[in-house]
């Protein structure tokens, strides 16, 4: 969990994604124009294969997909630890109690702050509907004033260049539209499930599958 007395507080302009970068590297470099597939604004969901243990069964928020790779947040993944225990700067802006999400493996010290805007011009990154982070000369209070919900999330998930593309291409994700009850769901632990019922179809089964194939 990050430092109480300074949060690295990760600003609107700083989701910007590297070439070449890799899931242990932060996003750097100048944003260029997003491909034609671009997944920003939509919903990663991992399939039942994917094993990797900071995506298992996760559901993730892009926020940035371009010709230079792609950031998101695990939107499912609560941690044990509550924001005002963690980062007291932004216990004002969550519910009581309400815990620290974390967001991904990347830079897991880093703070990330969604919200969603009264009015989307107040935003510095719109990520879908009214749905963004705030800008980076944003003050707090200002942005408790302009938010109807926010979350707090500690690392973000990123991909280099092509590499979600392909992870997509082989199977490890599967795609779906984005809802603002996504982002803020009540609970998380069921949301892989509920995300995948919604698509209907094969999908719908697939979210009634145990976590251990064997107790089925």
């Amino acid at each position: 969990m990050p430092d109480p007395a300074q949060p690295p507080l990760l600003p609107a302009r700083s989701c910007r994604v590297a070439r070449n970068a890799s899931p242990t590297e932060g996003p750097a470099g100048s944003l260029s124009v997003m491909s034609t597939g671009s997944l920003a604004g939509r919903l990663l969901i991992a399939s039942a294969t994917l094993s990797d243990p900071n995506f298992v069964r996760s559901v993730v928020l892009i926020g940035v997909h371009d010709n230079d790779g792609a950031m998101g947040l695990v939107l499912n993944r609560p941690s044990g630890t509550e924001v005002g225990e963690a980062v007291p700067q932004l216990e004002e802006l969550v519910a009581e109690r309400e815990p620290v999400f974390v967001g991904g493996p990347v830079r897991a010290t880093t703070i990330v702050l969604l919200a969603e805007f009264l009015d989307p011009s107040l935003a510095g990154l719109l990520v879908v509907g009214r749905i963004g982070l705030p800008a980076p000369d944003a003050a707090l209070g200002d942005v408790a004033q302009a938010t109807a919900r926010r979350r707090v999330f500690a690392g973000y998930a990123g991909w280099g260049q092509g590499q979600l593309d392909a992870e997509v291409k082989q199977g490890d994700w599967i795609t779906g539209d984005a809802l603002p009850d996504d982002v803020f769901t009540e609970a998380p632990l069921e949301l892989w499930s509920q995300v995948l019922t919604r698509k209907g179809g094969q999908y719908a089964l697939l979210a009634r599958m145990p976590l251990d194939p064997s107790l089925n």
